[in-house]
């Protein structure tokens, strides 16, 4: 196949065994850097991907995307708000801080006051280790709980429970007294998030009766969002749309930005980190492409003086580095991959433990994100491109008639 010149000396250079032991030396660690580099970076990411998306299913599951009060019945409200692409449902909605006790000891939680039958396919009932999400349905003062609360006010199923308001209060014979109710519990579920020993659900029609509210009175209506993350948008959308009559509106943000905020920043830092071993074995590639230009110099002045210009010099070394970085980031993503998907098979293989013993399940919340490895790859090959320019440049510079004088 026909190549030109330039490229064709700079594979010959690329492939050729006689180089000096201390530039093949570092040529190998050049090639071997970008490969850990990339391979880290793709391996790492992905498992930051996993564990950002399972930290959304999780927290953002329980926690309210949106949460908004308006003027209007909750049909009409509901009607309005689902004409938006961004909402995929709107569900009857209460909340508060309350007290619960059982036998043993008491706890502060946060009550959600759900709709059952809109919310059938919530999290927590995908997510039942016990009971039904649907028995919040049933007449009664039921209660659903998680797992790790139910650990530690110790009950289990059929157990009763007691749910106190200290903010909200009755006057009786005995004085003012806060207002509680007994409730069965009827579910446990565990979604494996820190918010499991804090959120309890009951209906919304108990909810409203605690809160001393009609039945006809919807307070608040929550919002479920197709993309959590574009809350921002909506939330501007909404603002500006008078026909809801919205009189206070607040989302996830409030309550759990900092978190994600944290992991993202946690990611970027990884990236930034993982970055820099790619960057370091470019500056290999630098170190040995002058020790090639050096050792070259004969070769360098010989092909000048039979024509070549300096373009083609810089071609000749701009191919060999590129060579070395290519073999580094394709072994690095061929490895990157491997190392991605079997990471959970090899822990599993050596019975590694990498959560501790308080977790039963072992697996890594693994998401690979092709994106993201075609970021990689692209950035760690214009590296490598970059790394190559200045010992190019540097060969072009040479001047045949000092060299040929000495040789």
């Amino acid at each position: 196949m026909f190549q030109p010149l330039s490229t064709f000396i700079g594979l010959r250079y690329s492939q050729s065994r006689s180089r000096k032991g201390f530039v093949s030396f570092i040529t190998f660690f050049s090639i071997a850097g970008i490969l850990l580099g990339v391979a880290s970076l793709i391996t790492v990411v992905s498992v930051m991907n996993g564990f950002e998306g399972e930290l959304k299913k999780r927290v953002l599951g329980l926690i309210p995307h949106v949460i908004i009060e308006t003027e209007q019945p909750f049909e009409q409200a509901r009607k309005s708000l689902l004409a938006y692409p961004e909402i995929s449902n709107v569900t009857p909605f209460e909340q508060t801080e309350a007290l619960i006790q059982s036998t043993s000891t008491m706890s502060g939680i946060l009550i959600q006051g759900v709709n059952a039958d809109i919310e059938n396919s919530s999290i927590v009932e995908h997510n039942m280790v016990v009971g039904n999400f649907n028995t919040l349905a049933e007449k009664g003062y039921n209660v659903v709980i998680g797992q790790a609360l139910a650990n530690k006010l110790n009950v289990t199923m059929g157990d009763k429970l007691r749910i106190i308001l200290p903010n909200k209060t009755l006057f009786t014979p005995m004085g003012r007294v806060p207002v509680q109710r007994t409730f069965n519990v009827t579910g446990i579920f565990n979604v494996g998030s820190q918010v499991d020993d804090a959120v309890v659900y009951v209906s919304h029609i108990a909810a409203q009766k605690l809160l001393r509210k009609r039945n006809s009175e919807v307070g608040t209506a929550r919002l479920y969002l197709n993309d959590a993350f574009a809350v921002d948008m909506l939330l501007g959308k909404l603002a500006a749309d008078k026909s809801l009559s919205i009189t206070e509106i607040t989302s996830w943000k409030d309550s759990q930005g900092s978190l994600f905020a944290a992991v993202k920043m946690e990611k970027n830092m990884m990236w930034l980190m993982l970055s820099l071993i790619v960057g370091i074995a470019a500056f290999n590639i630098v170190s040995a492409l002058i020790m090639v230009v050096n050792d070259k110099q004969g070769e360098i002045s010989i092909l000048q003086t039979m024509g070549m210009d300096k373009a083609g010099i810089i071609q000749v070394f701009i191919t060999q580095g590129l060579v070395n970085g290519t073999w580094g980031v394709a072994l690095g993503t061929v490895t990157g991959l491997a190392m991605t998907f079997g990471l959970n098979p090899a822990l599993s293989a050596f019975g590694i433990n990498i959560f501790g013993p308080g977790y039963v399940s072992q697996v890594l919340p693994i998401q690979l994100e092709w994106l993201d490895v075609g970021v990689i790859v692209i950035s760690a090959f214009a590296m490598s491109f970059l790394a190559t320019l200045y010992p190019a440049y540097r060969a072009s510079t040479t001047l045949p008639a000092e060299v040929l004088r000495n040789e």
